[in-house]
Parts: C-alpha cells; structure tokens; sequence
C-alpha cells in the first residue's frame, strides 16, 4: 500500500472525476487549470498565515518575493 499525502490523493480523485465528467471529449489545458485552481487558494492562506507580508510569505513558499508579486497580481490578490 502506498502512503500517499493527502492532497495527492484529493487531487487524484477530482482530476478523475473531471477527466471522467468528459465522457470522451479530449481535455485541453489541464496543467494550467490544476496550476490555478491549486495555486490561488494555497497563495490566500499562506498570505493571511503571514498576515499579509509578501516577504515573510515567500520565504515559507520557497520562492522569490518578485516572483509571489507576480503571482498575487495573475490570480488578482493584490492590485
């Protein structure tokens, strides 16, 4: 049995069901549609868990500040 993390499997489940929703119709833009329906939300809760400091934020992402600027326009966080 594999021991896989929770959000793995949550994403596994939902993207099947998707994917099975299709009923034949090829699926465009799927990497780009799990990007952003995972990304947005994970950038709203560490935001507010670094109570909106972009620096802090991006040190607990692993990413460079610029780079979650960037991120908080695209997904319209921030203006």
């Amino acid at each position: 049995m594999t021991n896989k993390h929770p959000i793995t499997e949550c994403i596994e489940t939902q993207l099947q069901g998707y994917l099975n929703d299709l009923k034949g119709t090829p699926p465009s833009d799927i990497y780009e549609m799990v990007l952003a329906v995972v990304e947005k939300p994970m950038l709203e809760l560490v935001m507010q868990h670094a109570k909106q400091n972009q620096s802090l934020a991006a040190q607990y992402l692993g990413i460079n500040r610029n780079t979650l600027h960037k991120k908080l326009v695209e997904h319209q966080l921030i203006t």
